[in-house]
């Protein structure tokens, strides 16, 4: 038991890791600081416009899911490790805003009443 971790101690896997994870908790703490800035100007953007913008929806959707990433490497989960070591994130979001479909639904409701 006594040599395991001796092993253990003075593998330099371990210490490579734990760089990268000092690394990734910076760069989360940077991320979750941009989230913050992105929600806050998405918000006055909804607030003004009456509608969100799409191109900070999809640069929220891919920062969440690099956030994702980045707690998954800090905690073990998985071996991969995310930008700036990977690509980053593609964002998922469908171009088209919620309102459109809302009056397209409207319009397929009233040609079927007629």
């Amino acid at each position: 038991m006594d040599e395991q971790l001796k092993s253990n101690l003075t593998s330099s896997k371990h210490w490579l890791r734990l760089v990268y994870m000092v690394l990734f908790s910076i760069f989360l703490q940077v991320s979750s600081l941009v989230m913050w800035v992105l929600v806050a100007v998405q918000f006055l953007f909804a607030l003004i416009t009456g509608k969100d913008n799409v191109n900070l929806r999809r640069f929220g959707d891919s920062l969440s899911q690099y956030i994702y990433q980045a707690l998954r490497f800090l905690t073990y989960n998985t071996e991969d490790k995310p930008f700036p070591f990977a690509d980053w994130p593609e964002s998922s979001v469908v171009a088209a805003p919620a309102e459109d479909k809302v009056v397209e639904q409207e319009i397929i409701e009233k040609g079927s009443e007629s």
